[in-house]
């Protein structure tokens, strides 16, 4: 990955804006629409211990010179339409509230961004907002009907996956998780998974090996499998390189061999 993509929490923090005109106003009311504070002065901000600092003039030098003083002090700097002056991206949004959805491209093209949300919302339903608010609500009663957070981890991953009872892609999936918490569907699948591989192209990867490896707890693999696949798996799936002579993990595992 050429960038960390991080959501940062703002709320009632001061953020420098600076630059007036069309490139700068848009910055000023993404950091409103985030809870921050806006201050339209250098100075001001370092001193109320702003951390991120949005540069917007009309003026190249200036823009430079202020990315300069902004980082000398300790700040993450962005100017606007320059990447290469950039601490951090500002990606391309889709709100589904708490749901948020940021594509960004590390500053190669802003309109691919645009036009990749686009084409998101008219995938992701009007309530899928209204689901993670449900599951968080649920947390506690989710958590009690499976203690431990590998069995929990799949009984998720079964019920919202692609036309899983939960699938965040339908219509009314947020009035069905009091029917699935109360139900036997969504249960927890564990044990051991097995598949060959006959390319090391991602790209050629199945449907099914795709959903395995996404929702895998631990993923033992030939060592000549590339990074490119071994990172379709989560991010804190443990990987293992065959033969793992060890304790085998616990929850799914995935075993990739050539």
């Amino acid at each position: 990955m050429r960038s960390l993509p991080l959501f940062h929490r703002i709320a009632g923090t001061p953020v420098i804006v600076l630059g007036e005109g069309g490139m700068a106003e848009p910055k000023r009311r993404l950091v409103e629409r985030a809870g921050g504070e806006v201050i339209a002065d250098l100075q001001e901000g370092i001193d109320k211990g702003a951390r991120l600092a949005f540069i917007a003039h009309d003026d190249e030098a200036m823009c430079e010179g202020d990315a300069i003083r902004a980082r000398c002090a300790g700040l993450l700097v962005n100017v606007v339409d320059r990447p290469d002056l950039c601490d951090f991206t500002t990606p391309s949004l889709l709100e589904r509230d708490p749901v948020l959805i940021a594509v960004g491209t590390s500053g190669a093209s802003a309109g691919l961004a645009k036009q990749l949300r686009l084409r998101l919302e008219a995938l992701l339903p009007a309530d899928l907002g209204t689901l993670a608010s449900k599951l968080s609500d649920m947390r506690g009663r989710i958590k009690d009907k499976w203690p431990a957070m590998a069995d929990r981890r799949q009984a998720l991953d079964n019920a919202l996956t692609s036309g899983g009872m939960l699938d965040p892609l339908a219509e009314g999936s947020a009035d069905r998780v009091e029917s699935w918490l109360a139900g036997e569907t969504g249960e927890a699948t564990s044990g051991r998974v097995e598949f060959t591989l006959t390319s090391l192209d991602p790209e050629d990867l199945t449907l099914r090996q795709a959903r395995l490896l996404g929702s895998a707890d631990a993923v033992l693999h030939d060592p000549a499998i590339p990074a490119a696949i071994l990172d379709r798996s989560r991010a804190d799936a443990l990987r293992f390189a065959l033969p793992f002579e060890g304790r085998e993990p616990e929850g799914l595992v995935v075993v990739i061999r050539l």
